[in-house]
């Protein structure tokens, strides 16, 4: 394997795209691992972002959190996304990673997930404003001016809405982008993103503003730019159903009408995530990768269901490599 721990990304060869031809890919746990992310950038993605990484992990140099970090020199720009509730443990984690030679940074302000509610870090810093602002300028006094953003929800909950306040806490702060997913923490995944305040955030603040939530097709992706006036979107679950989402977005929204996918592209798309995850994991893990990334990929496929359980259930790359070329 190629991939190291250090990152090999200066100022003067990289920068980190805020334009609306430049979308991004989100933080996605248990996916936007290095083969994904250079997947992804194979097809328009031009800043992606780490799975969220433990701040206390890189303080104590955990070998899972460690594996997080592993990146290329055709994996930039590259975001770290991290997540703390303690102002010591951040700056020490953000003097890790720029030792390591990292460049841009975000604090994940919007994860809804039980065990990292509990430890107070994620959404859970929705309800302490001082606290996640402490941390965020921290950051960026580490990194520098714009080199450092924050993923936030609407709020906790309905009536503790607090994404317009926080931005103009943050307004002087030098804070590079706020990415939006308009759902409360309570909300999880649940209903419908509600673009309506991507708009209002982004018309009563100056800082940079990314659309997050229900971008699943390159339609969503232009309906909401133009409903909305952000800076830039951030694809997720549109990206883990279909990686070639971002050329079809900057096709779209560039008048050109976006293609969709025939069974050929399908195919050629699933042997490089093949080739990816072989190039960078040893068979046994790359093999359970593909259990989780194949299936998602190939789900509006005919007989898919059956497909999909194949592949979930198989133990070599001859067996996986077969029932791709089976796809209709």
């Amino acid at each position: 394997m190629t991939t190291d721990h250090k990152a090999n990304q200066t100022t003067d060869s990289c920068s980190l795209p805020i334009n609306l031809y430049k979308p991004w890919l989100a933080p996605l746990a248990g996916f936007s691992d290095l083969p994904f992310r250079l997947l992804c950038r194979d097809y328009g993605c031009a800043a992606a972002f780490t799975e969220m990484i433990s701040a206390k992990g890189l303080v104590y140099q955990t070998r899972n959190t460690l594996e997080l970090l592993k990146t290329c020199p055709q994996d930039s720009p590259l975001v770290v996304q991290i997540y703390g509730s303690e102002p010591q443990t951040i700056h020490q984690a953000m003097q890790i990673l720029l030792d390591r030679g990292y460049e841009y940074f975000d604090l994940n302000c919007g994860c809804s997930v039980k065990k990292v509610i509990k430890t107070g870090s994620g959404a859970a810093l929705l309800n302490n404003l001082s606290l996640l602002v402490e941390m965020a300028n921290i950051m960026v006094q580490a990194a520098g001016s714009g080199k450092a953003g924050i993923k936030i929800r609407l709020g906790w909950n309905m009536d503790n809405q607090v994404y317009t306040d926080l931005a103009n806490r943050l307004k002087n702060s030098g804070i590079g982008w706020i990415t939006l997913h308009p759902r409360t923490a309570t909300q999880l995944f649940g209903g419908t993103a509600q673009w309506s305040a991507l708009k209002i955030l982004k018309e009563s603040c100056s800082i940079p503003v990314i659309a997050s939530g229900d971008l699943f097709t390159a339609e969503d992706g232009v309906r909401c730019i133009a409903q909305t006036g952000v800076d830039n979107i951030m694809f997720a679950r549109g990206a883990l159903n279909d990686p070639s989402i971002f050329t079809k977005y900057i096709k779209l929204l560039r008048k050109n009408l976006s293609p969709a996918s025939d069974i050929k592209h399908l195919k050629e798309m699933c042997f490089k995530t093949i080739g990816y995850y072989q190039k960078y994991y040893p068979a046994p893990k790359a093999i359970l990768k593909m259990r989780t990334v194949l299936p998602r990929m190939i789900r509006q496929t005919s007989g898919a269901k059956e497909l999909r359980k194949a592949i979930v259930m198989s133990r070599d790359w001859s067996t996986i490599e077969n029932l791709i070329d089976q796809i209709k």
